[in-house]
């Protein structure tokens, strides 16, 4: 039976991306995950680090194995004699660029074929830029993850979402002190009033050159 490469950058992997592996190797047999390394893409997590949490994620599947590769993805292919490339489609906006590469791939390599395996329903919506985006605004991404990735993500995210939960508390509590002020004045002072007051929860403090001139006198 060929071998069969799903190449991605799995940044990281989610409960998406091993839906697909858990359908389609039972069918494929010997799948190697491919995780992609371009010099000039930005990465959350190193290659090395995709690569842990992918095996940590996958461990328990058989015929599942997880490399690293730098170049064409038809370079990996005929290095260790993969026939298969399999491609997950979650929309049909999907599509074109997939047809794309499928036709390129075929064209640098007679020999190898795509796969398209359409996502599950359940996991239809389910993107890493997503599941990034989620956790560094402070939400969960439980069910859409395994919880080793979830871990890794909050932790990366953590002082982005500790900073990001101050301001929205010195928002809040700006709010409440305007809504206190603004008792018993007009509506137009009122509106005036709470605006000052958000302004000032997330403008940080500046000292102006003539009061540090007076201090230091």
């Amino acid at each position: 039976m060929p071998i069969a490469i799903y190449p991605g950058s799995f940044d990281p992997i989610t409960n998406g991306h091993i839906d697909i592996i858990r359908r389609i190797q039972p069918i494929l047999g010997e799948m190697v995950i491919l995780i992609s390394q371009h010099s000039a893409k930005k990465y959350l997590f190193t290659s090395v680090e995709r690569k842990a949490l992918a095996e940590k994620a996958l461990k328990g599947i058989p015929g599942v194995s997880v490399a690293v590769h730098e170049g064409l993805t038809v370079d990996y292919m005929k290095e260790t004699g993969a026939k298969v490339i399999v491609r997950g489609l979650r929309a049909v906006s999907d599509y074109e660029y997939e047809l794309v590469m499928a036709n390129m791939n075929k064209k640098l390599a007679p020999f190898a074929e795509t796969m398209i395996v359409f996502a599950s329903p359940e996991f239809y919506y389910v993107a890493s830029n997503t599941v990034k985006e989620v956790v560094m605004n402070g939400g969960s991404v439980k069910d859409l993850v395994p919880p080793i990735v979830e871990r890794a993500l909050r932790e990366r995210f953590a002082s982005h979402v500790k900073t990001l939960r101050e301001t929205h508390r010195k928002v809040r509590d700006a709010r409440k002190s305007a809504a206190r002020a603004a008792k018993g004045l007009p509506p137009v002072a009122k509106t005036a009033a709470k605006s000052t007051a958000k302004a000032a929860a997330i403008q940080p403090k500046t000292t102006s050159k003539k009061t540090s001139a007076r201090r230091n006198a």
